[in-house]
């Protein structure tokens, strides 16, 4: 189903999971009055209740944040909704023929299509739905004594631009409608697939609302579709990782599939006390790699103590600079993700006198599959940390300084605001000097992420790691559509933007290219692009060794569908050649520059 993104008009059709409400709202935006291409994003949404412009607080009938969920007032038109789990949001982000750029007519023409689609949809899954007067949506015995909605519809049209859209009720908890007068509508029933008696998975009715909306909205059919892997039973997660671990399962072991306390497996490997087998891989990554593996894959890893190839392989260089950068560090108590992270131009990057600092301690509070650095609990935010970045950067003449952070979730803000008082005190100390930070997600929070935006950081970078379909294998704390979120907020707020991908997880050509497109929807000025290079033999083995041609390859196809500046190279990292990356992205005085590694997101 898939096609060269980057070739001519396609509908790029994108399953995301389950998204927070306001993380797919920001992306929406985006892509609406940013992006010239139709889209369509698939989801699922945690338990919320939205509002539209004719919603009234009165149709909520309980405390719905007492019980879980969340309240939103939104743009779209209609009344009040819900949306949760085991139901399929649509939202179809598409320029809308007509003759009045988004008037009545042209709503009403395009909410009638939308209605057709899920019909369609319905009808393959052999039940047979309509229409019911005077009342958007598609029902279930529409004529009939008993109508009932299966899916609602609300939408907005702005520029002949679509936002918003539908909600499929796959298998949700029906008794959140109780709750709320859906729609404003009164004596008229609410009904899923699964209370129809229609045993379909998520997966499936995904499978079909694809194949219709190619046909509906996609120029020729042409459709560019991505996934992130749809979620699993527990039951399911701990045979997978039992199997992968084991072949056959583990001799000992407890629900999650990892043995505890240590013995050997049925296939004969050891297993130490914190469950890692074979080369030392958790068979929990092994597991999590074992459900996004696509059909037909089989080669095998590279093995852990494999040789690199030539085009790997960097030296250790220390000389006078290298030691004098080391001292200064050391001396000021700072951390660097040069060292924590294990990044192998280390000493291009301290022998020209450079280094990217990483604050809120060595401690990260993710567990991401590729990262080297440290998960323990960390310790508390030291106030004084960011003076002493500043007086770093005074000490070593920079005038482009990187700043990354560990994942801070313990932390009410992530850590939002040791970030903004970094920037505030570098630009105090050195006003002249180009500040570029690289944040974690901040869990999504819209008051964290504005006090990061607030401190007006030259370079916000935020890295999305890998592909749609290995996100929840590489790095399950956090997630794809959340990045993209995050991207399109800053951009939206004027920030010049940077993200990164690491090849060589299991990843495919096209879907680097897809990426490359999401991430260029979302407002991205810089993406870097770099080869893995497995920490430990605890961590994801490396799925290929990708040549350099391949990234020149990727730096041609980003920059040409409009991303400012692609730095892409097997040895690239997230803060490699930073200063000259914003100098593309936004060409003026040159100044120093920045290398190093970067930490999990």
């Amino acid at each position: 189903m898939s096609v060269a993104a980057a070739e001519g008009p396609v509908l790029r059709i994108r399953w995301l999971g389950r998204v927070a409400y306001d993380d797919a709202l920001a992306l929406q935006r985006r892509l609406h009055s940013h992006s010239a291409y139709d889209h369509l994003l698939l989801l699922e949404h945690p338990h919320v209740v939205t509002l539209g412009r004719r919603g009234r607080r009165e149709h909520l009938l309980v405390d719905v944040e007492a019980l879980g969920g969340t309240v939103v007032e939104t743009d779209r038109g209609g009344e009040v909704t819900y949306h949760g789990p085991g139901q399929l949001v649509g939202y179809p982000i598409l320029t809308v023929p007509g003759r009045r750029g988004g008037g009545m007519a042209d709503t009403a023409a395009y909410v009638g299509g939308v209605e057709e689609l899920l019909i369609g949809v319905l009808a393959d899954l052999g039940v047979a739905a309509g229409r019911v007067d005077r009342h958007t949506g598609v029902w279930i015995d529409p004529d009939g004594p008993r109508p009932r909605k299966i899916a609602a519809i609300g939408v907005r049209l702005s520029r002949a631009r679509s936002m918003h859209g539908f909600a499929l009720n796959v298998d949700p908890d029906l008794s959140w409608f109780s709750r709320i007068v859906p729609c404003g509508i009164t004596g008229l029933g609410v009904t899923s697939l699964a209370a129809e008696g229609i045993d379909a998975s998520m997966r499936e009715v995904v499978d079909l609302v694809t194949q219709r909306a190619a046909v509906a909205w996609g120029a020729h059919g042409r459709v560019d579709r991505a996934e992130v892997a749809h979620r699993v039973a527990p039951a399911d997660l701990a045979r997978f990782t039992r199997e992968a671990a084991s072949g056959g399962g583990l001799a000992t072991g407890d629900e999650d599939g990892v043995n505890h306390d240590g013995g050997i497996t049925a296939s004969g490997d050891v297993v130490g006390v914190e469950g890692w087998i074979g080369d030392g891989t958790s068979p929990r990554l092994l597991g999590r790699l074992e459900q996004v593996r696509l059909d037909g894959e089989g080669h095998e890893p590279v093995p852990y103590r494999s040789r690199k190839p030539e085009w790997m392989r960097v030296p250790l260089s220390t000389g006078p600079t290298f030691r004098e950068v080391r001292s200064t560090l050391r001396g000021l108590d700072l951390v660097t993700v040069c060292e924590e992270a294990g990044c192998p131009n280390i000493s291009e990057c301290w022998n020209d006198g450079t280094a990217t600092f990483m604050i809120l301690g060595e401690r990260c509070t993710r567990a991401c599959g590729f990262c080297l650095v440290d998960t323990r609990k960390p310790g508390p935010v030291d106030t004084e940390e960011p003076q002493r970045v500043a007086e770093a950067a005074v000490r070593m003449g920079l005038t482009h300084v990187v700043v990354t952070m560990v994942a801070r979730d313990d932390l009410a803000d992530g850590g939002a605001a040791a970030v903004a008082a970094t920037v505030a005190a570098v630009r105090d100390r050195l006003p002249a000097a180009r500040v570029e930070t690289l944040i974690s997600d901040l869990a999504g929070d819209a008051d964290a992420l504005a006090t990061v935006f607030d401190a007006r950081p030259d370079v916000l970078n935020h890295n999305i790691e890998t592909v749609a379909r290995l996100q929840r294998a590489v790095r399950p704390s956090a997630g794809y559509a959340r990045s993209l979120s995050v991207l399109a907020r800053a951009a939206s707020a004027g920030l010049t933007t940077k993200s990164s991908i690491i090849a060589g997880m299991g990843e495919t050509h096209d879907e680097i290219v897809q990426t490359l497109v999401d991430l260029h929807a979302a407002g991205t000025d810089i993406v870097t692009i770099g080869q893995y290079l497995r920490p430990s033999a605890r961590h994801l083995p490396v799925d290929r060794w990708w040549p350099p041609e391949a990234f020149q390859r990727w730096k041609e196809i980003g920059e040409s569908m409009g991303i400012s500046h692609v730095e892409s190279s097997p040895l690239t990292r997230s803060s490699y050649h930073a200063r000259q990356a914003a100098d593309a992205a936004n060409p003026g005085p040159s100044v120093a520059v920045e290398g190093a590694s970067a930490p999990s997101r």
